[in-house]
């Protein structure tokens, strides 16, 4: 399930990836057993497919004569939730050392998108031949899991006693955090907002991906500088410390950690320096910050309803020109709407029943305007079976509307929303509500809309 959550303000430097790596096992059962004298000795061949062909992404170790192997080579692939990733596993039993598969017996393959594996973690299918027949009984076992560390490192600091930098003020200082790469360099990774005119700043809690701060490592060394802002650019240092995540853990349960903050020139210069400050860690608390993976993997459904304008400035119907032309070619642009954004989010959802409704059309038999109608016109039960029956019974609704309007969002947003709203009442983010309007015009109820989105933005619902 999609709870999308944006950044923390404040957060690291640098962008932000719209991939994931998922990491796919695989395992067979009741293979074929293609040797005489022993069993077969299985491997998996992993294809994506790339411009409709067939391209190889990996393989896995050879399990010797054994027919329901659990295979220790794992495929990581590339994860893009808004593309219709199709992949295609296929086992063989090694006879020879060649790389070349026509070299090996076949033993069966299954094919399936990348969404239909993570939206159920672990897959189990029977293995078809290239004639589409069943290989025996053997089945396969795929099971996914996101690689990404999505801990989150929050973190409250004061500090104490800090070095005077300005000659008609104290100091404005602010902190910066840096993570040692294994070249041994060191990058900024954070840096806090500046606290003007004191030796005892308060800094805001500030929160960054623990990936960010030590590459996930609690034991990585961290350092902290402290600097005094000026506004011409040249900021004074003031001091610097090194810990580590594990350390900065210890500040819990209202335990305070201390770290002296340290100039290494004057150290050098003075006998009797002792600090340039102190600076507190109040609290270090580790959460995770949960990504759409996890929802999917944990067991969210998304909830795809499709709400189709039907008003009168989409043109004639019968008119090539319309964007609700009835080709006979059988498309045309919201057809092409519809098959684009629901073939991908038909994987997410087991019963792949989805509500089609129109709006902005006169409906037989008294032809009054609706802005919120089952285009299958069965108002008790709205849903059409997968994306195909949401095209079937829009080609089937076309002919018997006339298209009118005006064109209102909000009925369409709120019928979904009411939905959503009975979603956030479970134990558990079970369901995601999405609702894609399809439309060519200028809203008509702009107020009224207005006001349904801000009341949906606080529910797990997207339009």
């Amino acid at each position: 399930m999609a709870y999308t959550l944006s950044p923390s303000p404040g957060g690291p430097i640098g962008t932000q990836h719209c991939v994931t790596r998922v990491e796919l096992s695989v395992s067979g059962e009741n293979l074929l057993d293609r040797d005489v004298t022993s069993k077969s000795d299985p491997f998996c061949v992993l294809f994506l497919e790339v411009e409709g062909k067939w391209v190889e992404i990996g393989r896995t170790e050879t399990a010797v004569n054994n027919l329901n192997p659990v295979f220790g080579v794992k495929f990581v692939i590339d994860y893009h939730f808004e593309e219709v990733q199709k992949l295609k596993f296929a086992l063989f039993d090694q006879d020879k050392s060649s790389t070349q598969l026509y070299e090996h017996d076949f033993l069966g393959e299954f094919t399936c998108t990348l969404g239909v594996i993570v939206s159920s973690k672990k897959l189990l299918r029977p293995l078809v031949l290239g004639n589409g027949k069943p290989a025996g009984k053997g089945t396969i076992t795929v099971t996914a899991q996101e690689l990404s560390d999505n801990r989150v490192i929050n973190l409250t600091m004061c500090g104490r006693k800090l070095d005077k930098k300005d000659f008609f003020g104290k100091s404005d200082p602010y902190l910066e955090f840096h993570k040692q790469g294994d070249d041994g360099q060191w990058m900024l990774v954070h840096r806090t907002e500046v606290i003007k005119n004191t030796l005892d700043p308060v800094w805001k809690p500030f929160s960054m991906p623990l990936i960010s701060l030590c590459n996930g490592d609690v034991e990585r060394n961290v350092k902290v500088m402290c600097y005094d802002f000026d506004n011409d650019g040249g900021h004074d240092f003031i001091g610097e410390f090194q810990t580590t995540v594990a350390k900065m853990c210890e500040a819990q349960n209202s335990r305070e950690v201390e770290f002296e903050c340290i100039n290494p020139k004057k150290q050098k210069k003075k006998k009797s320096y002792k600090n340039s400050g102190i600076i507190i860690l109040k609290s270090c608390k580790v959460t995770r910050d949960y990504s759409f993976l996890d929802y999917i993997l944990g067991g969210c459904q998304l909830m795809f309803t499709v709400g189709i304008d039907f008003t009168a400035s989409n043109g004639n119907p019968r008119d090539p020109s319309s964007l609700h032309y009835i080709n006979p070619m059988g498309t045309n642009e919201y057809l092409a709407a519809i098959w684009a954004v629901g073939q991908i989010i038909q994987d997410y959802d087991t019963d792949k029943m989805f509500p089609a409704l129109g709006f902005g059309a006169q409906l037989p038999p008294d032809w009054k305007v609706s802005h919120e109608f089952a285009i299958n016109f069965d108002p008790t039960n709205p849903f059409c079976s997968g994306v195909g029956g949401i095209a079937q019974a829009y080609s089937t609704c076309l002919p018997h509307v006339r298209f009118y309007g005006p064109t209102n969002f909000s009925p369409i947003i709120n019928h979904v929303a009411r939905f959503a709203s009975q979603a956030v009442q479970q134990q558990v983010a079970a369901q995601y509500f999405i609702l894609l309007i399809i439309t060519d015009g200028v809203i008509s109820d702009m107020d009224e809309t207005r006001h349904a989105i801000v009341q949906a933005s606080k529910l797990p619902m997207s339009i």
